[in-house]
């Protein structure tokens, strides 16, 4: 609606003390589910006690949680388009008001943190401050003439004895109600959450290195139907259940990635999405996932199990340990070659193997080497939220180098092998990709110094011409070496 017109339905709405909701109007995410979250990661004992508290009533809960973590204003989302227009409301002199059925320990930080607000109202240990509860407080601190900022349909109560509203992402058919009943001093719109944001949560793009998976069937030359379609399902599986990991990585990740300058966009830390979403889509996810795989064989699903146990306790806390992570990442990239094998009952070698896990650890320090890098770039000494720091670069990049030379060295002792040299048509063409192997990772090396690599390099070779094209050229001089013997001079 324009401003104009706002303006002629509330004419001297401005002048009225202005009320403001915080969870999913200052901020987009929800403080108490937030707050369970922390509880989770820090106490998850705690978590058993949550239903005994919430018989004692919800600000009980509220506030036993409280007790035991605390919410970090610096952390949390914003509405910056509602902030810019507080700010400007307070600089002409207008009283501003945060009531929310948060916390007081809550509300009293981000009003500290904000430097808006004149006075809190807040739920405390013996009152939740939602619905009637708020507007009494509001009428008994404010008086009863006030407007009200909000957002959801918890807020009516309050809008009904407000004498102006502001709608800050509200549904259609709560802002249809408000409009009807009330003068509407401003609105805002909800940020959008369609299916292009989904796919950036489930992190769809991530599902292209799911495509190990389909090396056994390679390095065998098997391409009957029956193995592909197996394998198809397969992919599935192990797709789905990385997304589901991805979410819960999201969430148990927050506050990292909050103050991470990229990953501070992702639908959960930026509060596009919300956290209680997130944890439905994960476990959906999950159960679908291990329901597909039992189709797949049993044996397939011991193998999904064991990626996700060990994901999770990447994301948990082995990711926090310097070196611990890459090796753990090297691992589950070799892990998934081998569940492919296990899928379509496919013998992995201890070559295939050693050359996996050296190619993927020098990839996993390519990925720690950028975001080191990111931080020297931005005048910052360590990785917050991981045991690493800028001076690290000096190991670690000659490690990554060492890493991928022994892949190299690995596949050209794989070449000399005796079972090779029998297997192939001509096994001499095969040091073709010990050539091309070692351009690519050089290269790869070379972009990261430069600054150029992504903090992702397997992706980022999926996105580069010339990887995809070492590739293709590594493909084409595999099958030859199989397929076509080299005269007898």
């Amino acid at each position: 609606m324009p401003d104009f017109q706002q303006a002629m339905r509330a004419p001297s709405s401005t002048t009225l003390p202005l009320v403001v909701d915080l969870d999913g109007t200052l901020t987009p995410t929800d403080t108490l589910v937030e707050s369970v979250l922390l509880l989770a990661k820090r106490r998850p004992l705690a978590l058993c006690k949550l239903p005994f508290w919430l018989l004692r009533g919800r600000e009980v809960m509220k506030s036993e949680i409280a007790r035991r973590v605390g919410i970090d204003p610096e952390e949390l989302p914003w509405r910056d388009d509602l902030l810019d227009w507080l700010r400007q409301e307070r600089a002409g002199g207008r009283e501003l008001v945060l009531a929310t059925a948060a916390h007081r320990s809550i509300a009293e930080g981000v009003a500290g943190h904000l430097q808006l607000f004149d006075r809190v109202l807040a739920t405390d240990d013996t009152r939740n401050l939602k619905g009637a509860n708020k507007l009494a407080a509001i009428r008994a601190e404010v008086g009863p003439a006030f407007a009200y900022a909000g957002d959801s349909a918890a807020d009516l109560p309050v809008w009904e004895g407000a004498q102006a509203a502001v709608l800050v992402g509200a549904s259609d058919s709560v802002a249809r109600s408000v409009r009807a009943r009330h003068p509407v001093e401003r609105e805002f719109a909800r940020p959008a959450a369609g299916p292009a944001v989904w796919r950036k949560a489930l992190r769809m793009h991530q599902w292209a290195k799911n495509l190990l998976l389909f090396v056994p069937l390679l390095t065998a030359f098997s391409f009957l139907p029956a193995d592909l379609a197996t394998m198809a399902l397969a992919f599935l599986c192990f797709s789905v259940a990385a997304s589901s990991t991805y979410i819960a990585n999201d969430l148990w990740d927050l506050g990292n990635d909050r103050r991470h300058p990229r990953k501070r966009l992702r639908p959960f830390a930026s509060g596009v999405l919300p956290v209680t979403s997130g944890v439905a889509a994960a476990v959906l996810l999950l159960g679908l996932s291990f329901a597909l795989a039992f189709v797949v064989k049993p044996a397939f699903a011991a193998m999904l199990l064991a990626y996700v146990v060990l994901t999770t306790a990447y994301s948990w806390f082995l990711k926090e340990r310097v070196l611990v992570d890459v090796l753990v990442l090297s691992l589950l990239y070799t892990m998934r070659i081998v569940t492919g094998s296990v899928a379509v009952g496919i013998h992995t070698s201890s070559w295939l193997l050693a050359f996996s896990l050296f190619l993927f650890l020098s990839l996993a320090l390519v990925k720690r080497c950028a975001e080191l890098q990111l931080l020297q770039a931005r005048g910052q000494a360590s990785a917050h939220g991981r045991d690493y720091r800028v001076v690290d670069l000096a190991v670690l990049w000659p490690m990554g180098l060492a890493s991928a030379l022994c892949a190299v060295v690995v596949l050209g002792l794989f070449i000399n092998a005796p079972e090779t040299r029998e297997r192939y048509a001509s096994p001499d063409l095969l040091w073709g990709l010990v050539a091309l192997m070692i351009y690519w990772l050089g290269r790869l090396w070379i972009k990261t110094a430069r600054g150029e690599m992504d903090d992702d390099p397997v992706l980022y070779a999926l996105k580069d011409r010339g990887s995809r094209a070492v590739v293709v050229a590594m493909v084409g001089v595999a099958l030859c070496a199989y397929f076509f013997g080299l005269p007898v001079t």
